[in-house]
């Protein structure tokens, strides 16, 4: 069995990717499989920036095959914001519901017109003899007033994406699987990563 390693010790990110990339029948690692590695810089100024940059260095250390995700929630009203930031928009040792407090109180009283927004994920593989590839994917949806629901992860009790009723953190995870901006780029990447690993 081939080996991939996620360059990320996020749970809820690892939860999400192991159940996308079901049926490739790989050994998926993870950074808790590697304490050497330490925190990974993510100071890049874009999300393609800040995955490559990981998967570049995880690979380096453990000379694996690696995989990073890099997501942002963009806000039209914000002119893109929080972005590349999203992880740390209240500061650098955010929680989840500190973000999202920090989003809806830069959005108070904006009209629902306005409230119009993106995630975004960038995905980045490296592996050995200088292979990279980018993969990406987004959706479309809108900020609420307030949070809605317990699931899922980060920005998700307050974004509702277009044609749908429920939050992120409303819906099931199959049914946020089907749908998210990190699905939509692992699809890309999918064959990709089917391809390469059947000629290793």
């Amino acid at each position: 069995m081939k080996t991939l390693v996620l360059a990320t010790r996020n749970k809820d990110k690892i939860t999400e990717l192991k159940l996308m990339l079901d049926g490739l029948h790989l050994d998926i690692r993870t950074l808790d499989h590697f304490p050497a590695i330490g925190e990974l810089v993510e100071d890049a100024d874009t999300l393609e920036g800040n995955a490559l940059r990981k998967a570049r260095e995880v690979h380096r250390v453990t000379q694996l095959p690696s995989l990073a995700d890099d997501s942002g929630l963009e806000v039209g009203y914000l002119v893109g914001a929080p972005g590349v930031r999203s992880s740390r928009y209240a500061g650098p040792n955010a929680t989840y519901a500190d973000n999202c407090k920090e989003l809806l109180r830069n959005m108070l009283g904006v009209p629902a017109r306005r409230r119009g927004a993106r995630f975004r994920c960038v995905l980045a593989f490296v592996g050995p003899d200088t292979t990279e590839k980018l993969a990406e994917g987004s959706i479309e949806g809108k900020i609420l007033e307030e949070p809605r629901g317990k699931n899922g992860f980060g920005y998700d009790p307050v974004f509702v994406p277009k044609g749908q009723q429920q939050t992120f953190a409303e819906m099931a995870q199959t049914l946020k699987n089907a749908l998210s901006h990190r699905a939509r780029a692992l699809e890309h990447m999918r064959e990709f990563l089917q391809q390469y690993f059947q000629t290793q």
